[in-house]
């Protein structure tokens, strides 16, 4: 080992691109290989990434708008819709992915390249690709037909997006790795995503609920986050309530609480 490497920064920065491009050929390979064990070869293959939160989203925003949902805004339904269900397939179907993927790809660990953090980043870039794909394509779609308009803020719309990602993955990252020390997680959060669905903000606007309920909700982040996001998307329609400072210190707690947690399983996972 050079002692003079850690002393020259032209060094220190080749040494930081080529870490960087192995971890993304790593990353990759295990995102190739997570796409054809999941969705295989044949007939549409990995489109059922995009297609199957997209058939989700469509079925409900059907649904809302045959019945003519109520939902206490001059807000389109379909446009409440796609923007709800989109955030709650994004967040919860992260967690849903993590949860129980470390025991199928343990033989993985032995390569001296792989480690935790890859196992988990493939499975959360390809819940991101069909969430956001599918979000996309609706939005597209519905404003083509005229059944929504255009956001009035793309940039916040995008900044609204990442920050329920942010959160979904860090949930992903802390449940994935308690569901290696305990079986009783996987039990737990299927449950426990069904309570948090009606709390999500997904099937109401928080300027609609009575002060002491608002109280309540927006004690969980996600609701802040599609706040932000349906006030970028159509906020000259309805008035948001969001703490973004909120938001981001919550989100870099479960990052950390995450890390820490990832840290600890996969030194468990070395030693044995």
């Amino acid at each position: 080992m050079d002692s003079n490497a850690g002393l020259n920064p032209a060094a220190a920065d080749e040494s930081l691109a080529g870490s960087f491009a192995v971890q993304r050929r790593v990353v990759g390979a295990l995102l190739l290989r997570e796409i054809l064990t999941r969705y295989g070869r044949h007939n549409i293959g990995f489109l059922w990434l995009f297609l199957e939160p997209m058939i989700f989203t469509l079925g409900i925003t059907v649904l809302w708008a045959f019945i003519r949902a109520n939902h206490f805004s001059n807000i389109p339904i379909v446009a409440f819709a796609v923007t709800g269900y989109s955030s709650v397939l994004l967040w919860r179907n992260m967690a849903n992915r993590a949860i129980g993927s470390v025991g199928p790809n343990r033989a993985l660990m032995f390569h001296r390249n792989v480690r935790l953090m890859d196992i988990f980043a493939s499975r959360l870039i390809l819940e991101l690709m069909g969430a956001t794909t599918s979000f996309i394509v609706l939005a597209i779609l519905f404003t083509l037909v005229g059944w929504m308009d255009w956001p009035e803020n793309v940039l916040q719309v995008i900044a609204g997006f990442l920050l329920l990602a942010w959160f979904g993955a860090s949930l992903a990252i802390l449940l994935g790795c308690w569901s290696e020390q305990s079986e009783i997680v996987d039990k737990v959060w299927h449950p426990m995503s069904y309570l948090l669905f009606p709390l999500s903000g997904a099937a109401f606007l928080v300027d609609a609920l009575p002060q002491h309920i608002q109280e309540f909700v927006l004690l969980f982040p996600m609701v802040h986050g599609l706040e932000y996001l349906r006030e970028g998307y159509f906020g000259s329609m309805f008035t948001a309530h969001y703490d973004l400072v909120y938001v981001v210190l919550f989100n870099m707690g479960l990052t950390l609480l995450g890390v820490a947690k990832m840290r600890v399983v996969g030194r468990e996972m070395v030693l044995e």
